[in-house]
């Protein structure tokens, strides 16, 4: 009998998020999915373009996460665009509330992954990004990389 591994698996990331926000917070949540959903997951057929997460009514929500139909599932058709709640500790998402109301930020979906056989995402949140701080960021990356090359050589 096989032993599930306890260690995180990256299903997917969200590559783009950290290069149009400045992250300055994240958060591990749960997140509540139906039918087969975990095992279209597990395939890694998850789009993150466009999502984000907002709170109502004290939950929180996650919007635009797109996980596509799993191919061999017989059962109910489930809609890949559908608002999935995310599972969080009610002090965590008044916290959130608290810090949303105060900065104009967005609650971005950083990284999906499974932690102890139970599927986990990773929001952070972020403001916004103008073409000066990206190419800052660019800048700063590119000098860091001819660093480490001229280290490497010396």
């Amino acid at each position: 009998m096989k032993k599930a591994s306890t260690a995180n698996s990256q299903i997917a990331e969200n590559r783009r998020a950290r290069h149009n926000y400045a992250i300055e917070d994240t958060y591990e949540c749960g997140i509540v999915l139906k039918g087969s959903e975990v095992k279209s997951l597990r395939a890694h057929h998850v789009s993150f373009a466009d999502s984000y997460a907002i709170i109502k009514n004290g939950e929180v929500f996650i919007l635009g996460l797109r996980i596509e139909p799993f191919k061999q599932a017989t059962h109910d058709e489930i809609d890949p665009d559908r608002t999935r709640k995310l599972l969080m500790k009610k002090k965590e998402i008044t916290r959130l509330e608290r810090m949303l109301s105060h900065k104009q930020g967005t609650l971005v979906p950083l990284k999906i992954y499974l932690k102890e056989g139970r599927v986990k995402i990773l929001i952070g949140l972020g403001t916004g990004k103008n073409k000066v701080d990206k190419r800052a960021t660019i800048k700063e990356r590119d000098t860091k990389k001819e660093l480490a090359r001229v280290l490497k050589r010396g």
